[in-house]
């Protein structure tokens, strides 16, 4: 890619950006929420006609303005939300859309063929004819690669492919990688996962403000020359956790229980506290976030918040408890995408911005603007709609609606998943200003350098139980850490 341009309405988003992808490489594409990275990949894939710059594939020119034509041109994109149909099979997935084309008349035994030596070629065996819906995250990503891959795929683009994934998954995806590599397939793999970027790349393309800041080997880099080419200035300490006065307890969990997914769950956080809360996928700590909030109903258990028993049933009652929850899929459940970030901001808020019964805009768009200055978020004004945003700026808007209903107890479940180092390092800076002022959080986790990094206590579970406690945070290692959430261990 040559000299790629494009502007939107206002924003400059690429600014004659170069790339280089190599037969049998993986090509990092890194840099913060906004850089451009998503503009320039879906300019790669046909979503996006670029207003300036040129495409060569193997020497030759090529033209793409639209997604068959980078299909037709080798490139598959593979995109954070799959485009699966559920209610088909592997196969019919595989094939849809090719109705009318070279396998207009394949029947389904030869489809079945294709698909099963297409899913061997990457190691990943699946069962044709299951459902998509049936299949695991893991699963689905390696039919969206196998469909790829089925159209004759030489370029590869991997958007966040490890986002929803477990450490199995993640395993498995890297074997992937490296099989693809070894098929001469060329990989651009974008993430935010540093440890990820370190173990499968062989180059590093970073991006920053619509521009190409560099691109470099692996071996060159160290991890914090990675992120200060993102960010555009040094971080001093990647986690700044600052030490808090803690005091007395805050919030007191007593035997929690929900069917099998909770059992027996039992913490407390003190005032000026991170509580890390962390485990595999499926350990139970999202389903314990949930019963405290009152989004699930529990089985039993108690709560209490400053020595008061509370009867929590609905979430509308943690919030007037001044207990709130940042939940882990934002887009779904933490915000709705369709409004404003205006009103998304006033939705836990709409009583202290009424007079007479009907809201105040003037009042509610006078307590938002201090959040955005406070917080920073990047937006064109009050009346974007948040599906527009960047992730990191999306979570900036949940962090301020809740900011502003004052809350003493704090749950962030994956509080910077999906959005880059410098947003990371924002919230970062955040959670230490609520300890400081007093606040108790607890901070769920799949990010074990950001658990160690960030709390000055660790709960770990394993199957809906919590099988550890570190107090002794400086000591521990990711491996011990490891070895209780996966049951290998009972103390570290």
């Amino acid at each position: 890619m040559r000299g790629i341009e494009k502007s939107f309405p206002g924003v400059r988003a690429l600014k004659g950006i170069d790339l280089d992808l190599n037969s049998g490489e993986a090509l990092a594409l890194l840099g913060e929420n906004g850089a451009g990275k998503s503009t320039l990949i879906k300019i790669l894939g046909g979503a996006h006609p670029p207003d300036a710059g040129a495409i060569e594939i193997d020497g030759e020119a090529v033209s793409i303005v639209n997604p068959t034509d980078a299909q037709k041109a080798g490139i598959g994109v593979i995109y954070q939300e799959f485009n699966l149909v559920p209610a088909l099979t592997v196969r019919e997935n595989m094939f849809l859309g090719q109705e009318g084309g070279v396998f207009s008349l394949t029947h389904a035994r030869q489809e079945r063929r294709q698909t099963r030596e297409v899913l061997e070629r990457i190691g990943v065996p699946i069962d044709t004819e299951r459902l998509c819906r049936e299949l695991t995250v893991g699963q689905q990503q390696a039919v969206e690669i196998a469909k790829a891959l089925l159209l004759d795929a030489r370029i590869i683009v991997m958007d966040e492919p490890s986002a929803a994934l477990t450490l199995k998954e993640v395993d498995g995806l890297f074997n992937v990688v490296r099989e693809l590599k070894a098929q001469r397939v060329g990989i651009i793999y974008i993430s935010h996962r540093l440890d990820e970027i370190f173990e499968i790349a062989d180059r590093v393309m970073v991006m920053r403000d619509g521009e190409h800041v560099g691109t470099e080997p692996i071996g060159d880099l160290t991890r914090n020359r990675l992120i200060e080419m993102m960010v555009g200035r040094k971080l001093d300490d990647e986690f700044p956790k600052k030490a808090a006065e803690i005091g007395e307890e805050r919030l007191v969990v007593r035997g929690l229980n929900r069917s099998r997914v909770v059992r027996d769950v039992s913490f407390s956080v003190r005032r000026g506290e991170v509580l890390g809360l962390t485990g595999l996928v499926g350990a139970g700590r999202t389903e314990t976030a949930r019963l405290i909030f009152g989004a699930d109903e529990r089985d039993s258990g108690t709560i209490e918040l400053d020595g008061k028993p509370l009867d929590i049933r609905h979430p509308r009652q943690a919030i007037a408890a001044g207990i709130c929850l940042l939940t882990e899929d934002r887009k779904a459940e933490g915000l709705v995408l369709g409004q404003s970030v205006r009103e998304n901001f006033g939705l836990p808020n709409l009583k202290s911005f009424s007079e007479r019964g009907f809201i105040s805009d003037r009042r509610e768009s006078q307590a938002f603007a201090k959040h955005v200055e406070s917080l920073q978020i990047k937006i064109a004004d009050q009346e974007q709609i948040t599906g527009t945003l960047s992730g990191g700026n999306q979570q900036k808007v949940v962090l301020a609606k809740w900011l502003e209903r004052d809350a003493e107890v704090i749950i962030f479940d994956e509080p910077t998943r999906g959005i880059d180092v410098g947003a990371k390092f924002e919230i970062y800076l955040l959670m230490n200003q609520l300890v400081a002022a007093g606040k108790a959080i607890v901070m769920i986790s799949s990010e074990l350098p950001e658990v160690l990094g960030m709390s000055d206590r660790i709960l770990v579970m394993h199957e809906g139980r919590v099988t550890g406690e570190v107090t002794d945070v400086a000591s521990v290692t990711q491996e011990q850490i490891m070895q209780l959430a996966v049951g290998l261990a009972s103390t570290v």
